[in-house]
């Protein structure tokens, strides 16, 4: 495992998540008959777009630093795969973190799909190096907006943490591939902000006699290459990766949280806490987590995913005792 220390207000990193929260009907339909829920879709999709629209995009653009620092090491994977795709699915795109690092070299267009239109258009064309295609629509609905065996290459860089049916839109994926076609993905693991998870928990307990969630559940590493498998994906690979961030107290986390959009969706949820539960979260974090010099960390798990549609043109791997090199000789 990887780790990488960011410091808050750093020229190239700094900031991440508090909650803020809305509803509204959405422009979407749901994605199908059955699933439980447990995000509010419509509630993120507003916060995102608050998010985008702050100060003219301002506030977003200054706690793009996690985003980019993992769409950085997400384009470090798909640099390692030697093929050129004509076009590339941007799943969850954002304002387009992952798809302006895209050159001409590895793709001649890319197609960007977000539910939040504030944060699909909020940087303009300028300031990618390829063709680009903006489409406004819910990620839940992948089949809707691209039609089965269609795409060469699907890339998702956080957002897949927000979604309720994780197995159907990978199932969803699959479908839009065409054979052999490649699914790369990045995601928030079950340890992403764990220190603000439990003064969170200690602090509500100890101030109000119970606890309530705050911090939204996660994907545990060990549960995706099961996934992409049930999906059916070959090829898999799966690894994790951790990026620590430094801020001054509890209270910058929050506020850089809330400027990404990434405020509590959850069904049920509290739309507020207490001051004084707040004030105890933050004495406790400090206490649990607090670094020398004064500043808190906040640890953001990351889990990369490489999946591949089967086709009869895959290479596949040779049955068990086929091998010609033994193992001792070659240690």
């Amino acid at each position: 495992m990887i780790s990488a220390s960011l410091r808050r207000g750093a020229p190239a990193c700094s900031g991440w998540v508090a909650r803020r929260f809305a509803s509204q009907s959405s422009p979407f339909e749901a994605s199908r008959v059955g699933v439980y829920k447990v995000f509010d879709r419509d509630a993120k999709r507003l916060q995102k777009d608050f998010a985008a629209r702050r100060d003219g995009g301002a506030r977003s653009r200054t706690v793009d630093y996690i985003r980019d620092e993992v769409s950085e090491r997400l384009m470090e994977r798909f640099l390692d795969i030697k093929k050129r795709f004509d076009t590339v699915v941007d799943l969850g795109c954002g304002p387009g973190h992952f798809s302006k690092l895209l050159e001409p070299n590895k793709t001649r267009r890319v197609v960007m799909i977000d539910s939040s239109k504030e944060s699909l258009y909020r940087d303009p064309d300028e300031e990618f190096d390829v063709e680009i295609e903006r489409t406004h629509a819910d990620e839940e609905n992948l089949l809707n907006i691209l039609p089965k065996q269609s795409q060469e290459a699907v890339v998702s860089c956080l957002s897949l943490h927000w979604i309720n049916d994780l197995p159907g839109v990978l199932v969803q994926v699959k479908e839009a591939l065409k054979p052999d076609g490649l699914f790369l993905g990045a995601m928030f693991g079950g340890d992403t902000l764990f220190e603000l998870r439990t003064a969170l928990q200690l602090a509500e307990l100890d101030r109000e006699g119970g606890i309530s969630p705050h911090v939204s559940p996660m994907t545990d590493t060990k549960d995706v290459s099961n996934l992409l498998g049930r999906a059916g994906f070959s090829l898999l690979t799966v690894d994790t990766d951790e990026v620590l961030v430094g801020y001054p107290s509890m209270w910058e986390l929050l506020e850089d949280l809330k400027d990404m959009g990434e405020g509590n969706a959850i069904f049920g949820r509290r739309h507020f806490i207490h001051r004084d539960t707040l004030a105890a979260a933050s004495a406790i974090y400090k206490e649990l987590h607090g670094t020398e010099d004064g500043t808190i960390p906040a640890t953001f798990q990351v889990i990369y995913m490489i999946g591949w549609k089967p086709s009869p043109t895959q290479r596949q791997p040779l049955e068990r005792g086929t091998a010609e090199t033994s193992l001792k000789d070659v240690l």
